[in-house]
């Protein structure tokens, strides 16, 4: 299509999909997280980057940065226009810049035939923040400075094209010119395609330096793995790193190690890992939930059964403690033992022995016990339902572990962990999750701790479409997704309060139906009283009024019966 047969497209349905999130502070364009800055702190980094490694590298570094925007924006603009043409599509990245105030986009000429791979375009670009915090730094230039611009153009369309395109800029207000002018076209089309493709190959400078960067987070990461195999804590934050650190400590010998914390926060996964960095990794790792086996089973299971011990006892057996000899028994859970298996269990970390259920004979073990638990074993203690002797025994050396919530910066690396996992089994490739998803992740107070955020990340990858990413209708089914107040952009470039436009979506859907008010009062009357189960105070703060509003509003539904 030409540029004398096209429209451009009108802005307001990407004003639409802004949303302004002020209680959390974030900024959605759709599903991706945006930022407002300043213009000057983009032009300081502009200038620190030239000054530090040269103009070359800098514009080639830039470029680059402009690049990957587009292609990230390009696959966005069919999800922004899922039904429009391929031309209002592909306006999409250049209204969005305009829309994020990086430059005012003027199609000079466009041409586009996606089935004949024909591709030519020119724009007239006004008010570039490039080129005016250019002038700022360095005055007038010998070169075009719209390296950012240039880039994204290029990005975008060689992603939305499916052929590579490569931008040029002709004419640049940092030049001196009265306005920035730019060509796009196919890489073949182009007599010095060499000139413009250098500056998106990676600088082996900057490899080095971005290689070096990779090289100290994966540093960082091995810091926080106490498992070298397999077994992996996942975590930076400040709380994670302090029960890690005790966990160390640990390893040094066979103490006895009691872990706490609430259910879902990873017990497990800290005995396997004290484990595995100890002198018995190769011998056997034992596991078991003491809550999980009936009270009459529990010591046969701990301890083995003699032949004959009760009915059914055919042939003697042995226990969880001689099973893990040389090695590790994990207790979790262990506020559930009976207090005849309590007595048992201490004799056995006092004295590294035990008889079996039914049994006369004793048997030495050499074990490392790891217990768990969510309880307060010192209150079960001041109940009379602990022992207080094992309880002291059992507290040599205690380890909390934090639940979620006190460690919220490490829900990103958890999450990037378990989508690995999980597109693994379920053979699916998925790019990752959304930031606004994220952004509801890392806000929820997970009651379930890490096994709750497991089985929501396994439900996302489950229902996101192959190649696609995680978003957030695809993570909480049953979970209440608090959401912030947030504002729009208005069609005449306002905020505009989005929960205003679902009071007027409401009205518009009323008179539409040619409801009868009273009607509908009733019923959001009568659904407050029910949700509040009868609570009249509040209902009344729910619906907004005060309580006896409401009982004045109610009495009069009454006298109409």
């Amino acid at each position: 299509m030409s540029n004398a047969e096209f429209i451009t497209p009108s802005i307001d349905d990407l004003k639409q999909r802004i949303r302004f999130s002020f209680e959390t502070g974030h900024v959605w364009l759709g599903e991706q997280r945006m930022l407002l800055m300043h213009s000057e702190a983009m032009g300081s980094l502009r200038k620190e980057l030239i000054e530090t490694v040269g103009i070359e590298r800098a514009k080639g570094i830039i470029m680059r940065t402009g690049f990957h925007a587009g292609v990230a924006d390009a696959k966005l603009a069919i999800q922004l226009r899922p039904d429009a043409s391929d031309e209002e599509q592909f306006f999409v990245g250049p209204q969005l810049h305009q829309l994020e105030g990086f430059v005012r986009v003027t199609p000079l000429k466009f041409e586009m035939d996606l089935k004949k791979k024909h591709f030519h375009m020119k724009l007239l670009w006004g008010s570039s923040y490039e080129s005016e915090e250019h002038v700022k730094a360095f005055g007038i230039s010998k070169e075009s400075a719209c390296w950012m611009e240039v880039g994204y153009a290029s990005g975008y369309s060689s992603e939305y094209t499916g052929q590579s395109i490569l931008f040029a800029e002709h004419e640049c207000r940092a030049c001196g010119h009265d306005s920035c002018v730019s060509e796009g076209k196919p890489v073949a089309e182009w007599d010095n395609p060499e000139e413009l493709t250098k500056y998106y190959e990676s600088d082996s400078i900057v490899d080095q330096i971005l290689d070096l960067r990779d090289e100290v987070v994966t540093l960082r990461t091995s810091l926080i793995d106490v498992e070298e195999k397999n077994c992996k804590v996942i975590g930076t934050s400040t709380a994670i790193k302090e029960a890690l650190a005790l966990l160390g400590k640990a390893v040094q010998g066979p103490v006895t190690v009691l872990l706490l914390g609430e259910t879902g926060v990873g017990k497990e996964l800290f005995a396997r890992s004290l484990h595995r960095r100890s002198d018995r990794e190769e011998q056997a790792f034992i596991a078991v939930n003491c809550a999980a086996i009936p009270d009459d089973l529990l010591e046969a299971e701990l301890f083995g059964v003699d032949k004959g011990a009760y009915t059914g006892a055919h042939q003697s057996r042995e226990g969880r403690f001689e099973r893990a000899n040389g090695g590790t028994l994990f207790l979790d859970e262990i506020g559930d033992l009976s207090y005849s298996a309590q007595a048992k269990l201490l004799r056995v970390l006092q004295e590294g022995e035990l008889e079996r259920v039914g049994g006369t004979s004793v048997v030495s073990v050499d074990v490392r016990v790891v217990a768990a638990t969510h309880a307060n074993l010192l209150e079960r203690v001041e109940k009379g339902e602990f022992r207080r002797d094992l309880f002291y025994r059992l507290n040599v050396f205690p380890i909390s572990i934090p639940a979620l919530r006190e460690r919220p910066g490490d829900i990103r690396l958890l999450v990037d962990s378990f989508i690995a996992r999980y597109k693994v089994k379920y053979h699916k490739e998925i790019k990752g999750i959304t930031q606004h998803a994220m952004a509801q992740l890392e806000i929820q107070p997970w009651p379930g701790n890490i096994r709750e955020l497991e089985n929501s990340i396994e439900r996302g990858v489950l229902l996101c479409e192959d190649g696609e990413k995680i978003e957030l209708q695809h993570l909480f089914a049953m979970m209440n997704i608090e959401q912030s107040p947030e504002a729009a952009v208005s069609p005449t470039g306002g905020l505009k309060d989005v929960k205003k436009g679902i009071y007027n979506q409401f009205v518009d859907m009323f008179f539409e139906a040619q409801n009868n008010l009273f009607e509908m009062e009733e019923t959001i009357l009568k659904e407050a009283l029910n949700r509040s189960k009868g609570n009249m105070s509040k209902a009344a703060r729910a619906l907004g009024m005060t309580r006896p509003q409401l009982a004045y509003r109610l009495g009069k539904l009454d006298d109409k019966e």
